[in-house]
């Protein structure tokens, strides 16, 4: 077996490279959908280029296979750039730009930008494209993971995708992949959060990511913390193209290619195979997952072009209970922990949406008409016995649809932007929850079915403006939002959400910026929805409100773009009202963390506040010479209020420090090799409440402890770090490419380590011990758990 794996990898070391590729592509101004005829497209650092036909067409060959940064420019339009754009010998690489037309009178000393300002939101947006998101070390092509490396960005030691920015919760995050709200990225997501441990976008379908951070445009809303905007590749129009990529943990097929003269299309399927490797490696869980991706664009005529994306979810987590051979106690009392608290857990999800967008001379019409679903259910039997109803500790499900429509209006004048849209939103929420666990010792138990629906509606308008040759511009906006889930809440005028932001030239290629705003966000339908056993809609009777978030950002950005080279540094402060507190335990909704199960299925009052505040420093190289780079650090602090305390205590998300260094190398012959270090400070967590959790009555229906709210975030763990690595090999022929890869997390084994685990106290025949000095109690002990496991992927994409 040995000599034939050798062979195999000599082979694949030895393998000849062709020689020759073809870019082409179309070249259009987005603000009417016209052609830019006789436009110069340049591969730099190279004498190859082309020009624009009178449609917009070019070509460029006798290209040799390789990685290649492209512009395109015309007098009197903006200069546009494309990072990494890989060439190969198997198809001719589409790659289609946008000029904007430049208004600027002084061009002089108005140097174009190559990483994209945008008016509407000139700071704090972070892009990414399909290149820096496949390579990325430890990312194992995933966005959520990607973006870890952003300034502002935290993450967990754990195996989560929790998006934790600017100190905020994960759910204070929102998705829009062309235009199109997606609510779900992640598998196994936690209802009223977000997050889940493998994302569901497929990165061969990604053209690029913009990440905003602050300075939200009014034509978003419904977020505190960012938005993502995706945008994916148009199908490819002359051919079709397939790519296969096996991984470590599965299986994934994407095509692309015309469906006819006027349409083109994108899909992506992906098939899990964990359930198999962790059930080899004698985890206690076996998950499973599936996803699809599909998009297609069809241009009804020069001024209309239709839209249509769908994205979808399945996943289950199952139980294992096998023994594994030579278990120590330690692994013992773990996996009877896990064993004891996971639910098996069924849940599936999608999204789809159709996207108009009609164009004329001075701007466009976009309407999108979209609809999601999140099924969520979980149940869990005492001792994982199913044999009696008499066990059932609980049986939760819960299903969340939106019906969404929005218009947007978007007129571009000489030197200016004006946008204005309304949108609407018909939502059902549905509950069927059986529950003897959360209210354990109480001598209740939770049984509600009901649904409820909600509508909600916006509207907005925002503009642009430049002065002063372009040195100055000036963006303002106003969105006003209702909802019918609570008195406060349905009169839009009480959630007013003005914007500003400024940006200054105050030299070539250095600019100041700041933004100030006032930003609101519906509570999670776990906690719109929630009733009482009467039926009640407890938390409209206490008026629940939209969260609200007042922000202020300031920063400075120095571009160097012959070099492809950024630096920035933002200050930001966020102060929140009306944030959600738990009725039961007296704390902010945001000091519950983030974890698989369910948040905010509750009685809450909105009385909770909190602020974040902190500064940011980027420093981002662009391929260049064939290296590239970010190092980004961020030092932030995340604190809220809580009924039960007094002042402002730590929030879940108060890591404090934040450092992630990336850093990767082209070599000869298609060689790369990238690597990633991210240090963060500890963050909180609330000690268990070890007298209640012991009490028989409640560690029977519970299986876990009881923590205890009065000590709040009171406990803090150490720092976390982390080194991953990867190293890519690409082979180009003459009809297919093939990339192999080896990906490494957490190269040194660093153990993380997490808040500690309350165990009982278990007899050599696996009995639980009573406590011989108060019969009513087990005996528990606490144990140390850590977080964190050298995790190689060996992965290879073949496309042809």
């Amino acid at each position: 077996m040995k000599k034939y794996l050798s062979a195999l990898i000599c082979l694949l070391l030895t393998l000849p490279v062709f020689s020759q590729g073809v870019l082409k592509g179309k070249i259009i101004n987005p603000v009417n959908n016209q052609p830019v005829a006789f436009a110069n497209v340049l591969i730099l650092n190279t004498e190859l280029g082309a020009i624009s036909d009178e449609n917009g067409n070019y070509q460029i060959g006798n290209i040799p296979p390789g990685l290649y940064n492209v512009r395109a420019s015309f007098v009197g339009f903006k200069t546009a750039t494309k990072y990494e754009v890989q060439i190969t010998q198997a198809k001719p690489v589409q790659l289609d730009f946008e000029l904007l037309e430049d208004a600027s009178e002084l061009n002089e000393v108005v140097v174009s930008s190559e990483f994209s300002r945008s008016e509407e939101t000139p700071l704090s947006v972070r892009k990414l494209n399909s290149n820096e998101i496949e390579r990325y070390p430890g990312g194992n092509r995933d966005i959520s993971r990607v973006i870890q490396a952003l300034p502002g960005v935290a993450s967990t030691p754990s195996f989560r995708n929790d998006i934790l920015i600017r100190g905020g919760a994960p759910n204070e995050n929102r998705f829009f992949i062309d235009e199109i709200e997606v609510p779900v990225i992640n598998h196994f997501s936690t209802q009223g959060s977000s997050g889940g441990p493998v994302g569901i976008l497929n990165v061969n379908l990604i053209k690029n990511v913009d990440l905003i951070a602050g300075g939200f445009p009014a034509n978003r809303m419904n977020a505190l913390s960012s938005f993502f905007e995706v945008q994916l590749k148009e199908g490819r129009r002359d051919q079709m193209f397939t790519q296969v990529t096996v991984g470590a943990s599965e299986l994934t097929l994407s095509n692309e290619g015309p469906l006819g003269e006027k349409t083109t299309y994108l899909l992506s399927a992906r098939r899990s195979y964990l359930q198999g490797l962790f059930r080899l490696l004698g985890l206690p869980f076996l998950p499973t997952f599936n996803d699809f991706q599909v998009k297609t664009t069809t241009k009804l005529n020069e001024k209309t072009e239709l839209t249509f994306l769908g994205v979808g979810a399945i996943d289950k987590f199952v139980l294992n209970e096998d023994i594994p051979e030579n278990e120590t106690q330690e692994e013992r009392e773990n996996r009877l922990y896990l064993l004891g608290v996971l639910p098996i857990q069924e849940q599936w999800n999608y999204a789809t949406g159709l996207k108009l967008k009609r164009f004329r001379e001075n701007g466009f019409w976009t309407f999108v008409l979209s609809r999601n679903m999140l099924n969520n259910r979980s149940f869990k039997y005492g001792n994982n016995d199913a044999s009696s109803e008499a066990n059932l500790l609980f049986d939760y499900l819960s299903q969340e649809s939106e019906n969404k429509f929005r218009a947007e209006n978007s007129i571009f004048g000489t030197g200016y932007t004006l946008k204005y849209g309304v949108n609407y939103e018909y939502a059902r929420y549905f509950i069927d929850n059986f529950d003897r666990a959360t209210l354990a010792g109480s001598g209740q138990v939770i049984d509600i079915n009901s649904t409820s629906n909600f509508s909600s509606y916006g509207a907005f308008i925002s503009g642009s403006k430049y002065f002063n040759g372009e040195r100055l511009l000036l963006t303002g906006g106003l969105r006003m939002d209702g909802s019918d889930f609570g008195s406060t809440a349905m009169n839009p005028l009480n959630q007013i959400s003005p914007r500003v932001s400024v940006s200054y030239q105050l030299k070539p290629n250095l600019f100041a910026t700041a933004n100030a705003g006032i930003y609101y966000q519906k509570p999670p339908y776990t906690v719109l929805g929630f009733r009482n056993n009467e039926g009640v809609l407890v938390n409209q009777e206490n008026d629940v409100q939209f969260i609200r978030s007042s922000q202020l950002i300031v920063g400075i950005e120095f571009l160097v773009p012959d070099k492809n080279r950024r630096f920035t540094a933002e200050a930001f402060y966020k102060k929140y009202d009306n944030y959600p507190s738990s009725i039961r335990n007296g704390i902010a909704l945001a000091n519950l963390g983030a974890d698989f199960g369910v948040i905010g299925n509750e009685p809450v009052n909105s009385n909770a506040e909190g602020r974040a505040f902190g500064i940011e420093f980027l420093a981002q190289q662009r391929l260049f010479k064939d290296f590239y780079g970010i190092a980004a650090l961020t030092l932030v602090r995340s604190e809220f209020t809580n009924p039960n305390t007094e002042g402002f205590v730590p929030s879940s998300w108060d890591n404090r420090f934040i450092v992630s260094l990336t850093a990767g190398k082209r070599f000869k012959n298609n060689w790369e090799l990238g690597a990633r270090w991210r240090f963060l400070g500890g963050t909180p967590y609330t000690p268990f409440d070890v007298q209640e959790s012991a009490l028989i009555s409640n560690w029977d229906v519970r299986n876990s402890g009881i923590l205890d709210y009065s000590r709040i975030n009171g406990e803090r763990l150490p720092a976390f770090h982390q080194l991953d690595l990867r190293l890519d090999k690409k082979y180009f022929f003459k009809n297919w490419n093939l990339n192999w890869y080896v990906d490494i997390q957490n190269a040194y084994n660093f153990q993380a380590l997490q808040a500690p685990i309350l165990v009982p106290e278990r007899e050599g025949s696996g009995q639980i011990v009573v406590n011989p000095n108060d019969p009513s109690r087990y005996q528990l002990r606490l144990i140390e758990n850590t977080a964190g496991n050298v995790l190689p992927t060996i992965g290879i994409i073949v496309e042809f």
